[in-house]
């Protein structure tokens, strides 16, 4: 059974940048990318999000897909080994820590998960893959919202928590006016976020709605809402709409071994990558649930490999 030095699971920036770090220390890294691991292809959530504006060294903008192949280029240039397999038992109970995916097992001194969040949708017509999907329908607006097929147009966002809230404010500096969409008569979000979005102008709540279909051709061009207490529905005029309806941390391969907070994140301690196991470190949005940008995906993952190399020279 193969030891390697270092075993990164996840295909993202924090991934990738770890392992770059990783390979160019001379630990040999192996990278497990995973085969449509969460539902997405690998790369994560950045193959979800059509230009990336807003990672340096792009002044023309990149799309998310070109900016994962990159990152993947740049792991492989340096001798990072990648495998297209999905981790599915790891054993952290003991050092070296055991892992497996279906086609191989090994054991690794040290091991960094990066492997992200999943963005959670409702499932309605018009938003599902193939459909409009990454045509207008998102679920990043701090990622997307500045698209020009946004600007001075009509959006929606779903969701009734304080990161709808604060996609909703965003979206206002680019959208001509933005609907919040929300099933419940209240919304969950804190009560200064609350008065925040309800003093805009430009945003209108749709309390006791739901969103029953995105209609368009090749981008979006309406929206249909059901209004739940007169049980009617209507047609408004829109080009995007963004799920804020929160994420789902990638960890449930893991069984608990590591320190999770109440919503399946990660722990680290704070200012490092480092988890409640000696020797397992964690970047990217699987830890991270505040900022959720690659940009800061990547900085994690430099932290990790760092702080990798450090565990190993020590051990």
């Amino acid at each position: 059974m193969a030891l390697e030095n270092v075993v990164i699971i996840g295909s993202g920036p924090a991934a990738h940048t770890a392992a770059i770090y990783a390979a160019r220390a001379n630990l040999n890294p192996v990278l497990f990318e995973g085969f449509l691991a969460g539902g997405i292809a690998a790369g994560g959530q950045l193959t979800t999000t059509t230009d990336v504006e807003n990672f340096p060294g792009f002044p023309e903008g990149i799309s998310g897909p070109d900016l994962c192949e990159k990152f993947r280029a740049q792991s492989a240039r340096f001798g990072t080994r990648i495998f297209t397999e999905t981790v599915t038992k790891i054993d952290l109970s003991r050092r070296p820590f055991r892992y497996a995916s279906d086609e191989q097992e090994g054991e690794a001194r040290a091991i960094i998960v990066a492997t992200g969040a999943t963005a959670k949708r409702d499932d309605v017509p018009g938003t599902r893959d193939g459909e409009l999907w990454q045509k207008g329908v998102s679920a990043c607006a701090v990622c997307d919202g500045a698209l020009p097929m946004f600007r001075g147009k009509p959006l929606f966002v779903v969701g009734g928590g304080d990161s709808a809230m604060e996609e909703a404010s965003f979206l206002t500096k680019f959208a001509s006016k933005v609907y919040v969409v929300h099933r419940r008569d209240e919304l969950r979000a804190s009560a200064i976020m609350q008065n925040r979005a309800k003093a805009n102008p430009k945003i209108e709540m749709l309390l006791s709605h739901r969103v029953q279909a995105v209609e368009g051709g090749h981008t979006v061009e309406q929206v249909r809402v059901h209004d739940l207490k007169t049980q009617t529905d209507r047609v408004l005029h829109a080009a995007g709409l963004f799920f804020a309806i929160g994420h789902v941390p990638n960890t449930a391969f893991l069984n608990g071994q590591v320190a999770l907070d109440d919503q399946g994140y990660i722990l680290t301690t704070p200012g490092t990558t480092q988890t409640s196991v000696d020797g397992v470190f964690a970047a990217g949005d699987v830890q991270d649930k505040k900022y959720r940008q690659a940009i800061t995906a990547a900085g994690t993952g430099c932290m990790a490999a760092l702080e990798a190399e450090h565990f190993l020279s020590a051990h």
